[in-house]
């Protein structure tokens, strides 16, 4: 039984994880938090795979350092901001104008979440420098 649970949990870790890193590595290019969701993403997957273990390290710095970044100046939270209202704009616009193409509530509401991601990892990441610069 308890072997029976441990292969569940670990195919829910490793299944969410692979989302994870899939989504971070679109929002590389994409406006988004995407080094973020890929640590997030390497996290799961190396409690599922404990041979992935090795990789989190470099990812986490990189992905810390990018959050830094992020936050350093306020042209960079201005335009961080400004990108988040823009999908959540385009969320909004998607969901309720039907001539544009895959219109609809599902598109909308993607483009909605990852605008409020975003915000959250933004907020996130200026706690986190506001902290480091207080120590």
């Amino acid at each position: 039984m308890a072997r029976s649970v441990e292969a569940v949990r670990r195919t829910v870790l490793g299944s969410l994880g692979a989302v994870l890193v899939a989504v971070g590595l679109a929002l590389l290019v994409l406006p988004g938090p995407g080094l973020l969701l890929v640590f997030a993403g390497m996290v799961l997957l190396s409690r599922a795979v404990p041979a992935l273990d090795r990789f989190v390290g470099p990812v986490r710095r990189q992905a810390m350092r990018a959050a830094e970044e992020s936050v350093s100046s306020p042209w960079r939270i201005a335009g961080s901001v400004t990108a988040g209202l823009c999908l959540v704009g385009a969320g909004v616009a998607w969901g309720l104008v039907p001539r544009l193409p895959y219109s609809g509530w599902t598109t909308g509401a993607s483009l909605i979440v990852s605008g409020i991601v975003l915000f959250a990892l933004l907020a996130w990441s200026h706690r986190r420098v506001r902290a480091g610069r207080r120590d």
